[in-house]
């Protein structure tokens, strides 16, 4: 490969990222400018964060009205995304406790289940290092329509992270994907017309699976 054809791909790359944190940068601006008005930090707080299958959840804060909840979701981001934004999507509102949902999308784009942990071990470790009181609940991923094909590595996924959850007292592992995939039967009518997200009904199975932890 010539040094010019190089650079090029190295220089495409980098742009390619850049303009990606640049609209992260944007959405997780615009979270912070709309719990700026909305947040009472002298109340106790529940931060829900991850990509979209939270940032969709739009009737998340009624179905707890006793509690303040602060929804950070970022739609399209990756585990790497929310350890790159935790204390602005996160600390920033010292939660009692955060449920986090991410890895859908590492695993539909190809990022090995070796390094989804090593991620989120990460997202954990330094949660835990500036708020040591706060309870971590780990969300496993949800089957869907379009990524069906890949639920061995979701599956898989969702062991480690179940895993990493038993050998900790303060991070917990809810689990969606059970009363999602019943017997191995995925329910298609929780979805939207594309597959992927849900519906009312899909995050009313989320509401009963989520419910237990909040207390």
């Amino acid at each position: 490969m010539s040094r010019i054809l190089y650079l090029s791909l190295l220089l495409s790359a980098f742009i390619g990222y850049t303009q990606q944190n640049i609209d992260f940068r944007n959405e997780v601006l615009a979270i912070q400018q709309k719990y700026d008005t909305l947040w009472d930090s002298s109340k106790e707080t529940v931060v829900f964060t991850g990509s979209s299958s939270i940032r969709t959840w739009k009737n998340l804060e009624s179905m707890f009205p006793n509690h303040q909840i602060i929804n950070t979701g970022f739609g399209g981001s990756e585990s790497l995304d929310l350890l790159g934004y935790h204390h602005e999507l996160i600390l920033r509102y010292n939660p009692k406790k955060v449920f986090i949902y991410e890895g859908d999308n590492d695993i539909a784009r190809g990022v090995s289940i070796k390094n989804i942990m090593t991620t989120t071990r990460k997202i954990v470790q330094k949660l835990k290092e500036e708020n040591k009181d706060i309870q971590i609940v780990l969300i496993s991923t949800k089957p869907s329509i379009v990524r069906w094909h890949l639920k061995k590595k979701y599956l898989r996924l969702n062991k480690k992270i179940e895993k990493l959850c038993r050998n900790d007292p303060k991070v917990f592992y809810a689990d969606v994907w059970t009363p999602m995939a019943h017997d191995n039967k995925l329910r298609k009518d929780i979805f939207m017309k594309d597959g992927l997200h849900m519906n009312d009904r899909g995050y009313s199975l989320w509401f009963s699976v989520i419910k237990p932890f909040m207390y």
